[in-house]
């Protein structure tokens, strides 16, 4: 059986993989876990509990709020909201630990379990590996020691938790977006009401798109994964602006007043220099993944901006900023981490703070994001194939070497399993795309060869 958690928690079909007997046994693990390691600190601990909109979510939520409170853990269930609201509420209130459950960008059917540790940060490796070793201990029949009586945990909703977290979202912005019309698009998803209220509150007038959550569509058609409906609407209205979420609203993508594609990269961009010119940008660096297009690397360099890059994935990012105290880092995707205001990717912070710059500045998103130049880049998604041996296959080493051969110093390659879907991640860049979707198809079809 391999590891539960991937890079973003423990993720699978609702009901197949993710079952409520999963969902409980976790939870209870992970208050066993926590307490061992001294996160309780001797006292009642208490959880906050989130999910978005998925209809599976409901039985899940159910499931872990019954396996906390079965552990003696105190549950304040706070309903649907975004990723980065529960791990919010879990450091504004001073709770011991934080437990969303959302699938992020996956489709409907799949749901996933995400906890956070006290403070909302994510859990180090050590402790996930924990928790999913007492799991599979206690799963095989070894009985929990199990409170009774007024040792059970108490579970109660928390519906401050809206209102709070808007709060915080608003308080955080350097300036309004008074006389900027945003369309959103919330997917369908967790940010449905959170996003729309906190864009009106801060000033904007504000179009919603994909805001009718109906547990059953969800990242159907709509969202960062899906921006035709977005660009489509910004032209529509005359919009100076799209934001695009994904199902738990931890990303944010944009569209500018042309109806055209704003990447992570380039907002990264945008708010870096907006950061340094403020003064905030600590250590004068950002913290971007290898996935980041040339274009970005070249954009700091001529600003003067350092950059650290890491593995793919928010989780890299946030490690590489905490250890060395860096304010700003993300990923193409859209995973912007701002961590003097989040401990998380926050898709309506990002969306905030890039409309911000824009009212501040007088200058369209456009001219904005102008600041760098994205290079071709090609990103193919090979799936059924057997990922475990992207790094073991001489055959696919080989195809590697030859292509980054081929494309010399204006280009690179990268290959990596996904860490949330069943599939190999095959990325080209070079300074010319039809060379860039030549070696990509190359190697697509090495890795089917060679893995599938």
């Amino acid at each position: 059986m391999g590891r539960l958690f991937g890079t973003d928690g423990v993720r699978g079909v609702a009901n197949a993989d993710l079952t409520a007997e999963l969902a409980m046994g976790l939870s209870v693990a992970a208050a066993h876990v926590l307490a061992e390691a001294g996160s309780f600190a001797g006292h009642r601990p208490t959880a906050v509990v989130g999910r978005d909109p998925r209809a599976s979510g409901e039985f899940l939520e159910a499931a872990v709020v019954a396996g906390l409170a079965s552990a003696g853990v105190d549950v304040l269930r706070v309903g649907v909201l975004p990723t980065p609201a529960v791990a919010y509420l879990t450091g504004a209130l001073g709770a011991d630990l934080g437990v969303m459950l959302s699938a992020s960008h996956n489709a409907m059917p799949d749901n996933g379990i995400k906890f956070f540790a006290r403070g909302g940060h994510k859990l180090a490796d050590e402790l996930e590996d924990g928790i999913e070793q007492v799991y599979r201990q206690h799963s095989t029949g070894e009985p929990w020691d199990r409170p009774t009586g007024a040792g059970v945990g108490r579970v109660r909703d928390y519906d401050e938790g809206f209102d709070k977290y808007v709060a915080h979202l608003i308080g955080v912005l350097p300036n309004r977006l008074d006389g900027l019309r945003i369309v959103l698009d919330e997917a369908h998803g967790a940010a449905s009401r959170v996003s729309p209220e906190a864009f009106a509150r801060a000033g904007a007038e504000v179009v919603t798109i994909g805001a009718e959550p109906d547990g059953l569509n969800i990242n159907d058609g709509c969202g960062s994964t899906h921006l035709e409906m977005l660009k489509a609407a910004v032209v529509e209205h005359g919009a100076d602006l799209g934001i695009a979420h994904d199902g738990d609203a931890d990303r944010c993508l944009a569209v500018d007043g042309a109806g055209n594609e704003v990447d992570g990269d380039q907002i990264l961009a945008v708010l870096a220099l907006a950061m340094k010119e403020a003064g905030t940008l600590r250590g004068n660096t950002v913290v971007a993944t290898v996935m980041s297009n040339l274009g970005f690397t070249l954009a700091m360099e001529r600003e003067g901006v350092q950059l650290v890059q890491t593995a793919v994935g928010d989780r890299y990012v946030l490690e590489a900023m905490k250890e060395s105290g860096y304010a700003l880092g993300g990923e193409q995707s859209g995973h912007v981490i701002v961590l003097d205001h989040a401990t998380t990717g926050d898709g309506t912070l990002t969306g905030l703070m890039l409309a911000a710059r824009i009212a501040a500045t007088g200058r369209s998103l456009a001219e904005l994001a102008g600041v760098m130049e994205r290079l071709p880049q090609i990103l193919v998604n090979v799936r059924d194939v057997d990922k475990s041996r992207v790094g073991s296959s001489a055959e696919l080493s080989q195809a590697v070497a030859e292509a980054e051969r081929d494309l010399g110093a204006t280009g690179r390659v990268l290959l990596r399993p996904s860490g949330t879907e069943p599939l190999v991640r095959v990325m080209v860049e070079a300074a010319d795309i039809e060379q860039a979707q030549a070696v990509a198809g190359r190697l697509a079809d090495v890795v089917k060869s060679a893995l599938g």
